[in-house]
């Protein structure tokens, strides 16, 4: 049984602040069961309880997850007083507490998770599980057989930390830049862009593909996103025990 105070209630399925809500429950515009209710805190079970605003249902959600295409110039955040974040993407959310799995820099694109689920964010995250992310990146210059494996062995960063092994494939090359695909285990503050130009090179596009068994959908262009299938979400959860 999950009993919540109905303000709570509708503010958590993002129906309003909970000021707002509290008003329009002192409005009689909630009802419980078909009955008009006027306490704030009055208690429902979303298990039995039905609720309603303005006559339309609102159904209990515990958790949401969504696959979000990241595009660039949007930060990782669930709130930001200067640019547009994440969470203002997902337009359709019903929930208020979504926060994004991770970060991506401002100008790097591709698969983000946003959900509201804590435990699965922290294990997916947690250095001990060791979970892929794979990028798509475009380096400045040539990408040599000594830096793929200098990659291979760990990347020595600029502030003496050494990174774990990562799988560096070489995609195509020219005179002036390199198109390469990364893999690596761990999730250090601007990684990626760190370890290359801790071997001198800079990346000048970044675009994350996969976490673990999350791969970006295809079909989804920059800034658009949907739900996670019962199948990915199932994936995700095994992954992270």
């Amino acid at each position: 049984m999950a009993l919540f105070r109905i303000d709570k209630f509708l503010a958590d399925m993002g129906c309003g602040t909970r000021s707002e809500v509290k008003n329009y429950i002192k409005k009689g515009r909630v009802a419980i069961n078909g009955l008009v209710v006027n306490a704030p805190e009055h208690k429902i079970d979303t298990n039995l309880d039905r609720v309603s605003l303005d006559g339309a249902d609102i159904n209990y959600l515990e958790y949401e997850y969504y696959m979000l295409n990241k595009p660039q110039g949007v930060v990782s955040a669930t709130d930001d007083k200067r640019d547009r974040t994440v969470i203002d993407l997902i337009e359709t959310k019903n929930r208020k507490d979504l926060f994004p799995v991770g970060r991506l820099d401002k100008d790097t694109e591709g698969l983000l998770l946003i959900t509201n689920d804590g435990q699965l964010a922290h294990n997916l995250l947690s250095p001990k599980k060791h979970v892929d992310k794979v990028y798509y990146a475009r380096v400045d210059g040539i990408v040599t057989k000594e830096i793929v494996e200098q990659f291979k062995e760990g990347i020595i960063l600029s502030d003496g930390t050494l990174t774990r092994p990562a799988h560096l494939n070489v995609l195509e090359t020219n005179p002036s830049e390199s198109t390469v695909e990364l893999t690596i285990h761990e999730g250090k503050f601007h990684q990626v862009k760190r370890m290359f130009e801790a071997c001198g090179m800079t990346v000048m596009y970044l675009k994350r593909l996969r976490m673990g068994t999350l791969i970006l959908d295809k079909e989804l262009k920059p800034g658009e996103y949907r739900r996670l299938t019962q199948e990915e979400t199932e994936r995700l959860k095994k992954e992270d025990r």
